[in-house]
């Protein structure tokens, strides 16, 4: 079977959800979780990183660590930072041997864990804050109690099906005393509403048998998402940022029974849904640090914030996480969109760990060039290019970013010179490799046509059959065969058009919150049919499938023949296939789970979309991202989902998930295959790009060869080598490089049953 590669990189990495340390070891021992890129773990301060979750989800919430026995290790799945594109979770994860095996110990159905407590004196007793599904209704909120390690667990407090726990806090003077921050919240497709009159800030002095809830000197409700922590040194000192209307930092200094506000600043009260993170120094609790958009400190417990300065060089804004060591605590490691950070002077000034490749790519793609470049768009990073191959391996810097913003499709042009780039709401760009130089191609409205709407993912591609072609959709289908210098419409709206879904300037609830996320009835994914150019399909946000077969002229939508197949008609369309093989034939994924149906959508068309066959395998896990079709055998398939890579050789009649040296769990958003080395590439969104080399041998598994019990594929001359380019491979600590491909024949064989 191929190799596998694990591109990286390590020089953006992507969104930290959690970070904890071992306080006994002066902070060598840390643990990351990462937004969609597992857990890793460093015992050299943060030089180099190992994946310890790739068996498992890899959505991760919180982590906690049991301080008397550091080998036993909580991990909750699902993050709770409740943005548009956040994954899901599975439950509760155990370790006993700091990490080298985890147990999954219940909480299956939670789906989003925000917190994780470990009662000192009695290690057994765990308490979890759980939010809850974001995009439905779940009897699954509230916190969770075990009192034998995760054997069973008890709900010891509940508010109500839309309302869940985001923090809970125990005061280490007293473990009986508790605090929990309520948070009633709910996402849609269009919308997103934080806040409530479920939300609430309470108290228990009993171990959570009984909660109160405080109001003296809290605003008036309803309130949204509440942030808070407390001094260990002095726990009667509390800190709350509180969503309202006007939100706001309030102070307490009797253990939470009563407050004041004090501060209204930008950073500290910034988009308070998305920036849930207030920590106070272990020793001083006058010094208070609030991560957001940027890095802010108080020096006089809350009543004035600074901002952390840029001596140390650039800090990625969106910050999700902070441990500082209680032992030193100079030193701090700082978690944001694009990776960890650490600092040695208290938060004056951060160093980048580039040995993180957690990088959350949308999508990924190729050109022909030798050896090729691979092109891709990352969550709040950008759109990168970088070579397949390298001298030396291929490192971080062999990386160049082509755009801004949130990167999304990153396309290639077929001169080889020139990328288009897309970020968030249809912002694209034509950019000149030789020069860098970017230069707006977005089309714009004439006075005839409504508002264009451009989705936060907004495809920009070219032409299968004719690569000159190059198409962007907002709910309009746009053609350009200049590179995006002139454009012209070729279709009406193609959406449902349904304006109670397009109301994106309410978007927030308590907070305004519209940055194109919740922009609606758009075009999601398109594709020009490799056979004939004239074959084009568009895929919709809310539910259409259309093509037509003239060029734009005349439209078909199959979404009613879609519905009848077991699909609900409002599901994204997620990617198109058309086979490359027969032009009637077509293939698609659908992606429900925005209206909490998390299950795996895949069809297929014989006869242009008139009938639709639903593919289902007990091996699926995780909604659909990407269906492929093999370049050369029509029953090889790939299919990329939230939760995994699959493949099939019948044609989709049977599946197995692909564990070869990837993450089991892979949020797995685009897949391709390069026509001349035959390599499958894997777009991740949290664990970068990796290569699959030489997929040949799977292409060649035919049936005649799976019944057999051994069977050895034939193999060229072998010559020792270790290619143009050397090896390469990862450093040990500092950075992440990936290794080239082997230019030396491997020996592939087929077991029809493994070896023990």
């Amino acid at each position: 079977m191929p190799s596998k590669r694990a591109m990286g990189p390590g020089t953006m990495s992507g969104r930290i959800s959690a970070i904890e340390g071992v306080n006994s070891d002066n902070g060598k021992t840390i643990y990351i979780g990462t937004a969609g890129g597992g857990v890793w773990k460093s015992t050299n301060a943060g030089a180099s990183y190992k994946p310890m979750f790739d068996k498992y989800c890899q959505s991760i919430g919180a982590i906690a660590i049991d301080q008397k026995n550091i080998k036993t290790v909580y991990v909750g799945t699902g993050e709770s930072n409740m943005r548009n594109s956040v994954s899901i979770g599975n439950g509760m994860y155990k370790t006993t041997d700091g990490g080298d095996n985890w147990k999954k110990i219940g909480l299956d159905s939670t789906e989003h864990i925000s917190r994780i407590i470990i009662h000192p004196e009695n290690p057994e007793v765990v308490y979890v804050a759980v939010p809850g599904p974001l995009w439905s209704d779940s009897k699954h909120r509230g916190i969770y109690k075990t009192s034998n390690g995760g054997e069973t667990w008890e709900k010891i407090f509940f508010i109500d099906n839309k309302t869940g726990c985001a923090e809970i806090l125990m005061d280490p003077a007293n473990s009986n005393i508790l605090f929990a921050s309520m948070w009633q919240f709910r996402r849609q497709p269009f919308s997103f509403n934080s806040g409530g009159n479920g939300s609430g800030l309470y108290k228990s002095t009993d171990g959570g048998k009984t909660w109160k809830e405080i109001k003296n000197g809290l605003p008036e409700k309803p309130f949204g998402r509440i942030a808070m922590n407390l001094a260990p040194s002095d726990p009667k000192q509390m800190f709350a940022i509180v969503e309202t209307k006007k939100t706001g930092l309030y102070i307490s200094n009797d253990g939470g029974e009563t407050w004041k506000s004090q501060s209204a600043t930008l950073n500290v009260t910034a988009r308070p849904f998305y920036f849930s993170t207030i920590v106070v120094d272990p020793k001083d609790p006058k010094r208070v640090y609030r991560p957001a958009f940027e890095f802010a400190y108080s020096d006089d417990g809350g009543y004035s914030f600074s901002n952390a300065s840029s001596d140390g060089g650039w800090i990625h804004s969106d910050m999700h996480a902070l441990w500082i060591n209680p032992s030193n605590t100079n030193i701090m490691y700082l978690g944001t969109d694009g990776g960890v950070y650490t600092s040695i002077d208290k938060g004056l000034t951060f160093q980048f760990n580039h040995s993180l490749p957690v990088g959350q790519f949308y999508h990924a793609t190729y050109d022909m060039k030798e050896p090729y470049n691979v092109y891709g768009g990352l969550q709040d990073n950008g759109s990168w290019m970088a070579p397949s191959a390298a001298p030396g391996g291929i490192g971080n810097g062999n990386w160049d970013r082509v755009n801004g913003g949130d990167g999304f499709w990153t396309i290639p042009d077929a001169d080889g010179k020139v990328v288009y780039s897309e970020y968030q709401g249809g912002n694209m760009y034509r950019t000149d490799l030789t020069t860098m130089k970017g230069e707006y191609i977005q089309p714009q409205k004439t006075n005839k046509e409504e508002k264009l709407r451009w989705n936060w993912n907004t495809p920009i591609v070219t032409g299968a059959k004719n690569p000159k072609n190059l198409y962007v959709g907002a709910q309009y289908l746009y053609k350009s065969t200049d590179q995006g210098r002139n454009w012209k419409r070729i279709s009406g709206d193609l959406t449902t058009n349904n304006k109670a879904k397009q109301k994106q300037e309410e978007s927030g609830g308590l907070s305004e919150d519209n940055t194109s996320a919740e922009n609606h009835c758009t075009i999601f994914t398109l594709a020009e049919s490799s056979l004939d150019e004239n074959l084009i399909w568009v895929g919709t946000d809310d539910g259409n499938l259309q093509y037509t077969t003239d060029g734009g002229a005349t439209w078909v939508n199959t979404a009613a023949a879609i519905a009848k197949s077991g699909i609900a008609n409002q599901a994204w369309v997620s990617s198109i296939e058309p086979s490359k093989f027969d032009k009637n034939t077509v293939s698609a994924t659908f992606d429900n789970h925005m209206y909490g149906d998390h299950k795996t959508y895949l069809a297929k068309s014989s006869d242009m979309g008139k009938t639709w066959k639903k593919i289902s395998s007990s091996e699926f896990t995780g909604f659909a991202h990407k269906i492929k079709e093999d370049l050369e055998n029509k029953n090889l398939l790939f299919l990329g989902t939230e939760m995994g890579l699959f493949a099939s050789l019948d044609g989709g009649d049977n599946w197995f998930r692909m564990k070869n040296n990837i993450p089991e769990y892979a949020l797995v958003r685009d897949l391709q295959i390069h026509p001349k080395t035959h390599d499958l590439i894997i777009g991740t969104h949290g664990r970068g790009i990796y290569i699959l080399d030489d997929i040949r041998p799977m292409r060649n598994l035919t049936k005649d060869i799976w019944e057999q019990d051994f069977y050895l594929f034939q193999t060229p001359d072998i010559t020792l080598n270790n290619g143009k380019f050397g090896w390469g491979g990862p450093e040990v600590s500092g950075g992440w490089t990936a290794w080239n491909p082997s230019e030396t024949p491997s020996i592939n064989y087929y077991l029809k049953q493994r070896l023990a």
